[in-house]
């Protein structure tokens, strides 16, 4: 059996907050690591760039959930568009959703 840690695919809001909401994953994402577990931080695509189309990070989040095995999601993602999306694409692939708190504290 190959030990690895598990993949945690980070899902919130970004768009309309302030910072993009990027200070609340990569805390989530500091916690998470100290914690053991691999994650996909949406926030660290583009080294942080936010002048991309808004289809060119959804590409790549979905990339990276396509990778994941599990979703951990932050405070405020029941009003995201995004995360509508990228909640789809996971329980169509049976991927275990949970918020944060569940993970992290």
């Amino acid at each position: 059996m190959v030990d690895r840690r598990l993949a945690v695919y980070l899902s919130g809001p970004m768009t309309g907050l302030p910072d993009y909401n990027y200070p609340a994953f990569h805390a989530a994402a500091r916690h998470l690591r100290g914690r053991g577990y691999f994650v996909f931080n949406p926030a660290e695509s583009f080294d942080g760039d936010t002048s991309r189309p808004r289809e060119e990070y959804m590409r790549k989040d979905i990339e990276m959930l396509l990778q994941a095995d599990m979703v951990a999601l932050l405070p405020g993602w029941e009003k995201s568009k995004g995360v509508a999306v990228e909640l789809a694409v996971a329980t169509s692939l049976g991927l275990v959703l949970h918020p944060l708190e569940d993970l992290a504290f």
